[in-house]
């Protein structure tokens, strides 16, 4: 019972500590920043071996609405190759554009309960905004692996149906203090997992 309890502790001690339990498919993170308070938002992704490929799909709708002057949801996370609906429900005109490496693209001005799209063949981040609109910004994670999502308030993410065994965890948020705002980290695809970033 000593030695249960002296390992308890050694891995609440850790920054970055993994702590494992029976996963039933399922990988639980939780992201927190350097000061220990939860990250939402932040985009959680495994990539794993044992997955055999097959077409990605996500139980959220492919859209980012134009709302009270903000994109909603303000960060979406989709599959490479999928298209995405931009929705206008706002009484003023948006226009929507990024010039982030894995998306560079420019939708022109269009008026309320109108709807423009975006196709997005490649994998990474990317950044919009509105010309007209200088405060709206909002983010898309391309992915390449069904065992994606973001963080909730409490900066808890579960990953269902994940195979066990050896895989690569990514985190990105677009105030994270990391080349490409993202960091990529080895670990076991099984429990219960907590990770410190450094935010900006």
């Amino acid at each position: 019972m000593i030695r249960f309890l002296a390992l308890l502790a050694a891995l609440a001690a850790l920054p970055a500590s993994i702590a494992w339990g029976a996963s039933n498919g399922a990988v639980t993170v939780q992201i927190v920043d350097e000061r220990g308070v939860p990250v939402r938002n932040a985009v959680v992704e495994l990539e794993t071996s044992g997955w055999r490929g097959g077409r990605i799909t996500f139980p959220w709708r492919m859209a980012m609405a134009q709302r009270n002057e903000q994109f909603v949801p303000g960060t979406l996370v989709i599959a490479r190759g999928s298209t995405v609906a931009f929705p206008n429900l706002d009484k003023v005109r948006h226009s929507v554009y990024s010039f982030s490496k894995p998306a560079r693209f420019q939708i022109d001005l269009y008026g309320r309960d109108q709807t423009r799209s975006h196709t997005f063949p490649v994998s990474g981040s990317v950044t919009l905004g509105c010309n007209i609109h200088d405060d709206m910004s909002g983010y898309i994670r391309v992915v390449d692996t069904p065992f994606a999502a973001k963080t909730d308030a409490n900066g808890y993410v579960t990953l269902t149906g994940v195979p066990s065994g050896a895989a690569t965890l990514t985190v990105s948020h677009p105030r994270l203090r990391a080349p490409g705002r993202e960091m990529s980290k080895s670990i076991s695809a099984r429990g219960a997992q907590k990770i410190a970033v450094r935010l900006r």
